[in-house]
């Protein structure tokens, strides 16, 4: 016969283990996705992209985990990297020469470009603590050879086609300036944008592109049974997590690598892997 006393131990040990997973298993517990966006017209190449999101360097956040998600992206032989932001939570520790060599393995491997997240600098991130300018965040790219697209385009060449890159500042610290952003698009071939936050779809939308690459979310980082996520610091919660159409078009928001306070439930630490079909010419 099982006693109160019992059943009190082993409620309480299956709450230790819950916990236990949700903070140390799960966060540290990488899955790498595949995903083939539709194609609008029929495509004889596509390219293969790496997508990392949200790597959040702090301190429930190992290195491990950030050397882990780029080995295991780059293992997929990808045609070029995107980061879509948050490269840190509160700020840079002081080894920061270590981020710089971890990223510099993308750079090294694959042409490797990027934007800004909230996290990384400017208003929303300095009346919080953080960095009040992109400066230090900046330089960890610079110093990584990660391209930065701020509010720029380029035009990248691939063995399969040309490939326009769009990508546009942090949708919080209200610094997407897509008129500026699209202003020097190469005509022809295929637009790939990258977004931290996909809030700012809405002022993307009369400008043209196939993909926009978003992060920010962390995939609701905690997934409540029949309720859905308990983190989703979006409007629009339909681009929480995965791929969804988009006037038209396409947005995947990745789940991201790390997260904001050390716990995942129900939602995987992602390393992103997608196959857009090009645009000829």
């Amino acid at each position: 016969m099982i006693s109160r006393r019992n059943i009190l131990g082993l409620g309480l040990a299956a709450g230790a283990s819950g916990v236990a997973y949700a903070t140390v298993l799960e966060p540290r517990w990488l899955e790498v996705t595949h995903t083939a966006v539709p194609a609008s017209v029929a495509s004889p190449a596509s390219v293969r992209i790496l997508h990392l999101s949200d790597l959040h360097a702090s301190w429930c956040v190992p290195w491990s985990l950030i050397e882990g998600a780029v080995a295991a992206g780059l293992a997929q032989n990808p045609d070029i990297v995107c980061l879509t932001g948050d490269f840190v939570t509160q700020g840079l520790d002081s080894d920061t020469s270590r981020y710089s060599q971890v990223l510099r393995r993308l750079s090294a491997a694959k042409p490797t470009f990027a934007v800004l997240g909230n996290h990384d600098g400017g208003s929303w991130a300095g009346a919080r603590g953080g960095y009040p300018t992109h400066q230090a965040v900046t330089r960890l790219l610079e110093d990584a050879h990660v391209e930065l697209l701020h509010n720029r385009a380029l035009a990248v060449e691939l063995p399969q086609a040309r490939m326009n890159l769009i990508g546009v500042g942090d949708y919080w610290s209200d610094q997407v300036d897509a008129p500026r952003a699209f202003r020097a698009v190469a005509p022809g071939g295929s637009i790939l944008v990258l977004c931290h936050n996909p809030d700012a779809n809405e002022l993307l939308r009369p400008y043209p592109w196939q993909l926009m690459l978003c992060g920010h979310t962390h995939g609701g980082q905690v997934m409540i049974p029949f309720e859905g996520p308990r983190y989703a610091p979006v409007r629009d919660r339909r681009y929480v997590a995965g791929l969804n159409r988009f006037d038209g078009r396409h947005i995947y928001t990745t789940r991201g690598v790390g997260n904001v306070g050390g716990v995942r439930l129900g939602c995987r630490p992602e390393v992103t892997i997608l196959n857009l079909p090009l645009l000829s010419r």
